[in-house]
């Protein structure tokens, strides 16, 4: 049981793993069926000519697509199988002048899929290269002039430009340009670019003085117009302060009695902030005052002779 088992397995084995293949393999290279790949088409040549195209993704019974050439087509014909899906390629630094003569390098990316695989396989010998010649061509003639400013602002219409140009002339070789797009503009002259680099950074340090010196002449203007008022309003108090002060004197020096009193408290004060040494003589002290004149304040007292 176990002999029969393993004899089965390895049958089982060899029928789907190698005999069935091989089985697949035959009928297609004898034209039975054709698989067709999604994004595929294959184009089948006899004795020089077309006799198929198909397309259509899935399986092909050959027999109802060429008829009896199915069986000899792969031993006798050519089998081609082209790719449908889109592709891209980018073409790096197209060289044109602006209106000003300024060199500026253009950088083009495009998608193109095949549209007719007979004219692309037999219309031209290298499809993609002469599509890429075709787009380079149509770059320099189309952007050639414009002005500067043009160049560096609008994209999607150069883009356009492009695209319309190209377009009816690459189809007539199968192959069919799809979006354009203008990436990358820029100048091609190093010397050019330096240039433009220091009179930018001179521009932008011209544009800082003059915003710095605005801004100084702002804060003078500002300063200026405070002092102003400020001296003014100050010019007005210094104005005001004598008038005040004359108003409460009179009012003052309308009564004798309050006037003599302020002027006394103020005599007074005046005595007490200047600091000065206040010496009291009682009465009948002779020569004392006379002495303490001739010391000056500062000097000692003499020591007065004693009396027996």
């Amino acid at each position: 049981m176990i002999l029969t088992l393993a004899i089965s397995i390895f049958a089982t084995f060899l029928g789907c793993f190698i005999i069935v293949p091989i089985i697949f393999w035959a009928l297609r290279l004898f034209g039975v069926y054709a698989v067709v790949d999604e994004g595929r088409c294959y184009v089948y040549v006899l004795f020089g000519k077309v006799v198929a195209i198909i397309n259509e993704p899935g399986l092909h019974l050959l027999l109802f697509e060429l008829g009896l050439k199915a069986p000899i087509v792969r031993w006798l014909g050519k089998l081609y199988v082209l790719d449908m899906r889109f592709d891209q390629q980018y073409l790096r630094s197209q060289p044109v002048n602006s209106e000003e003569g300024a060199p500026m390098g253009i950088g083009i990316w495009y998608e193109m899929f095949v549209s007719d695989p007979v004219a692309f396989l037999f219309k031209n010998a290298d499809p993609r290269g002469s599509l890429a010649a075709n787009v380079s061509n149509s770059t320099v003639r189309c952007l050639s002039n414009m002005k500067l400013a043009d160049m560096l602002q609008t994209r999607h219409a150069m883009s356009l430009t492009v695209r319309t140009e190209v377009s009816p002339q690459s189809h007539e070789w199968g192959y069919k340009l799809g979006s354009v797009y203008i990436r990358k503009v820029h100048f091609r002259d190093a010397q050019m670019i330096r240039q433009i680099e220091e009179k930018v950074v001179n521009r932008l340090r011209q544009v800082t003085s003059s915003i710095k010196q605005d801004g100084a002449n702002q804060v003078n203007i500002i300063t200026s117009t405070a002092e102003r008022q400020a001296a003014a309003e100050f010019a007005k108090a210094a104005a005001m302060r004598p008038r005040i002060v004359g108003e409460a004197l009179n009012r003052v020096a309308a009564d004798p009695d309050v006037e003599a009193a302020m002027f006394e408290i103020l005599e007074v004060q005046r005595i007490v902030d200047s600091k000065a040494k206040i010496t009291l003589i009682p009465e009948g002290a002779g020569l004392l005052p006379e002495l303490l004149a001739a010391r000056g304040g500062d000097a000692p007292a003499p020591a007065l002779p004693r009396t027996k």
